[in-house]
C-alpha cells in the first residue's frame, strides 16, 4: 500500500496548494501570490466603478466557493475512499486542471501579451505550474498502476 501512500500524498499537497488559493481569494484579493487577482491589473480598475467591483468581486467569491466544494469532496474522498477510488480521484483531478488549457490559459496569454497582468510572463509561469501538477500527477498514476 505505500504507492497509495504516495498518491494521498500528492494530492494532499495539491489540495494544500489550492487552499492556500482559496484564503487569498476571499481575504487577500489584492495578493499577488497563491495565484489571487492582484495580478490584473483590471482588478485595480475595478476598484474605480463600485458596480464592476462588486461584480468582479462576486466572480472571485464564487470561484473561490466552487474551489472550497471542490476541496470538501476530495477531503470526504481522501478521508473515507478505497485505494481505488484515490486513483481514480487523482485521474478525475488530471482532468479536470488541464481543462485550463482550453478557455483560461489562451485569455491569460491574451492578457500577458496585452500588458494587462502585473506580472509580464504570468501565463507562462501559471502555464508551467498547471503541467508540472498534471505531469507529477500523471507520473503517480502511472507508478501506482504498476503496483497494483
Amino acid at each position: 500500500m505505500p504507492t497509495m501512500s504516495l498518491l494521498v500524498i500528492v494530492m494532499a499537497a495539491f489540495m494544500l496548494l489550492e487552499f492556500s488559493n482559496v484564503l487569498a481569494l476571499y481575504f487577500r484579493k489584492d495578493t499577488k501570490m497563491a495565484n489571487s487577482v492582484g495580478v490584473f491589473t483590471a482588478w485595480e480598475k475595478s476598484k474605480s466603478d463600485p458596480e464592476m467591483n462588486n461584480f468582479v468581486k462576486y466572480l472571485v467569491n464564487w470561484v473561490a466557493g466552487t474551489k472550497l466544494i471542490f476541496l470538501s469532496l476530495l477531503t470526504v474522498i481522501l478521508l473515507f475512499g478505497t485505494p481505488m477510488m484515490h486513483f481514480w480521484a487523482l485521474w478525475a483531478l488530471m482532468l479536470s486542471i488541464s481543462t485550463f488549457y482550453w478557455k483560461l490559459y489562451p485569455l491569460v496569454k491574451k492578457m500577458d501579451n496585452e500588458s494587462q497582468l502585473t506580472s509580464k510572463g504570468y501565463s507562462r509561469t501559471l502555464g508551467a505550474m498547471i503541467s508540472v501538477f498534471i505531469f507529477v500527477f500523471l507520473v503517480v498514476a502511472v507508478y501506482t498502476l504498476i503496483q497494483m
